[in-house]
C-alpha cells in the first residue's frame, strides 16, 4: 500500500487511497463512496465520504502510472508459480440507467447478454497458467458521445480522447504493454476482436502471436489453396500487381471448411481439470491462409491455424479460432492456449462481484478510471497473496484449518436471529 500511495503523487492523497482500497477490500454489498465511508469510519462519514470523493474523482493522479506499480508488485509473484503465456484482450460491460454517466448508451453488454443501456470498457491482462492480472484497462467512448463537445465537457472527457473501436483501443494497450518490456505473452481474444484483421495483423506487425476466436462466416482458403497470381503484364501500363479471385476459385467460410472435413479427422482433447471433471471437447486444426480482401494485396497471407471445436452431439462446430502459433505447435498446444481465457472471466468475477467494479456511481471519465484503478490494486493484492503458496495450498490440500467465526458473525444470506 506504501508504494502505491506514492505512486499517487501528493501526499495528501496518501491516506485517502489506502482508506478506499482498504474499503473495496472489506466486507460489503455495495462499495461505492458513500457504504464505504460508513464502514471506515462510522463516526465521521461524511468527512471520509468527502476525502475518498476527492480522491477518486477530482485528483489527477496517473492510473497508468499506479497499475505499473501494482504491476511491478504482483507480476514476479505470478511468475513465482509459472510464465507468463498470455496477454488476454477482453471488455466488460455495466449496465446503467439514464444518459449522462460518460460512455453510456444503447450497445451490447456481456453482462446480460443482450443490446442494453451500459457502458463498456475494454483492459488486457497478463497471465500464467494459474492466475491472471489486469495491467490496463480504458473505458469504450462510442462515437456518438465521441463527437459531442458539450456531454464530453459535461464529463470531463479528456482532450486527446477520440473516438476509436475497442479492436483499436486493445491493440494501444498491446503497443504499450510490448514497449513496457514486459514478459510476452501470446494474444488471446474472442471473435469481437479475432474477427478484425487489421487487429490481427497489428499483433503480427508488432512481433507477438495469437489465438483469436472467429466468427463461422469468416472466409479463409483452405489447406494448400491461395489466391491466383496477379495478370500477366501487358505491353502498355504497369504490371499488374494485385492478387486474383476467379468464380470458379474463392475462398470459402471456416464453417464451410470445418463442415467439409471428415470425422475421424477430429480428435478428443482434454484441456484442463475442471471444478467437477476433466474439461474435453471433439477439435481438429488445420493450416489456412486468410482471405480477408486479399484482392487488395500484392501477398498472400500468411499460413496460420485454423482450430475448430464440434463437441460430440452437435449438429455442427460450435467455435472456431485463427492462431499465428508456430507450424509444429501440437493440436493439444493450440487448445491448451485457446481455452484459457476462461480466466479472465474469473477476474472479472471477482471484481464485480467482490470488489465492487461495477459499483462506481460517479458520471465522470476520471472518476470512472480511478475508481477501477483502485479495484485492480485491491485485486492485485489478492492475486499476489495467493501465489505466495503453492498450487496445493492454494487448492486446500494441505490442511490449514478455517478460523472459527466470531460469534456475531453471521453469513451473507443467512437469516438474523433475534
Amino acid at each position: 500500500m506504501e508504494g502505491l500511495a506514492t505512486a499517487a503523487g501528493h501526499e495528501d492523497r496518501h491516506e485517502p487511497l489506502k482508506s478506499y482500497c482498504k474499503g473495496l477490500l472489506l466486507p460489503g454489498e455495495r462499495k461505492s463512496i458513500e457504504p464505504m465511508a460508513a464502514r471506515l469510519d462510522p463516526e465521521h462519514t461524511q468527512r471520509t465520504r468527502q476525502s475518498l470523493h476527492h480522491l477518486v474523482a477530482k485528483a489527477p493522479w496517473s492510473d497508468e502510472a499506479l497499475l505499473e506499480r501494482v504491476r511491478q508488485h504482483v507480476l514476479p509473484t505470478m511468475r513465482r508459480q509459472g510464465p507468463v503465456v498470455a496477454w488476454i484482450v477482453d471488455d466488460t460491460g455495466f449496465p446503467k440507467k439514464g444518459k449522462h454517466s460518460v460512455g453510456v448508451t444503447r450497445q451490447y453488454c456481456g453482462q446480460v447478454g443482450k443490446q442494453e443501456n451500459c457502458r463498456v470498457a475494454v483492459s488486457l491482462s497478463v497471465a500464467t497458467w494459474s492466475s491472471s492480472l489486469p495491467i490496463a484497462y480504458r473505458l469504450y467512448l462510442p462515437q456518438e458521445w465521441a463527437e459531442d463537445a458539450k456531454r464530453r465537457d459535461k464529463v470531463e472527457v479528456p482532450p486527446e480522447i477520440a473516438f476509436q473501436t475497442k479492436p483499436e483501443i486493445a491493440l494501444d494497450q498491446i503497443r504499450l504493454a510490448t514497449a513496457a518490456n514486459l514478459d510476452r505473452g501470446v494474444i488471446l481474444a474472442d471473435c469481437a476482436y479475432g474477427n478484425n484483421a487489421e487487429f490481427r495483423d497489428g499483433i503480427t506487425q508488432l512481433g507477438l502471436q495469437y489465438v483469436v476466436g472467429v466468427q463461422s462466416s469468416i472466409t479463409v482458403w483452405g489447406p494448400g489453396q491461395q489466391p491466383l497470381p496477379p495478370k500477366p503484364r501487358q505491353r502498355m501500363g504497369r504490371p499488374p500487381r494485385l492478387l486474383q479471385r476467379s468464380q470458379e476459385h474463392q475462398p470459402v467460410s471456416v464453417k464451410h471448411l470445418a463442415m467439409s472435413l471428415p470425422a475421424h479427422s477430429f480428435r478428443d482433447v482434454t484441456w484442463r481439470e475442471g471444478t467437477n471433471q476433466k474439461l474435453q471437447s471433439r477439435f481438429v486444426a488445420t493450416r489456412v491462409r486468410p482471405a480477408h480482401r486479399d484482392y487488395e494485396k500484392a501477398e498472400p497471407y500468411a499460413e496460420e491455424w485454423l482450430l475448430i471445436e464440434w463437441p460430440r452431439g452437435e449438429a455442427e462446430p460450435t467455435k472456431y479460432w485463427l492462431s499465428t502459433l508456430p507450424a509444429n505447435t501440437t493440436l493439444k498446444a493450440l487448445v491448451k492456449l485457446a481455452k484459457q481465457r476462461w480466466i479472465i472471466e474469473r477476474d472479472y468475477q471477482e471484481l464485480k462481484q467482490e470488489l465492487g467494479l461495477g459499483h462506481f456511481e460517479g458520471r465522470n471519465w476520471r472518476g470512472f478510471h480511478h475508481h477501477a484503478t483502485l479495484c485492480i490494486a485491491a485485486y492485485g493484492f489478492l492475486v499476489a497473496e495467493r501465489n505466495r503458496f503453492s498450487p496445493s495450498a492454494r487448492a486446500g490440500h494441505l490442511g490449514f484449518v478455517v478460523p472459527r467465526p466470531a460469534p456475531d458473525f453471521r453469513p451473507r444470506g443467512s437469516p438474523r436471529t433475534s
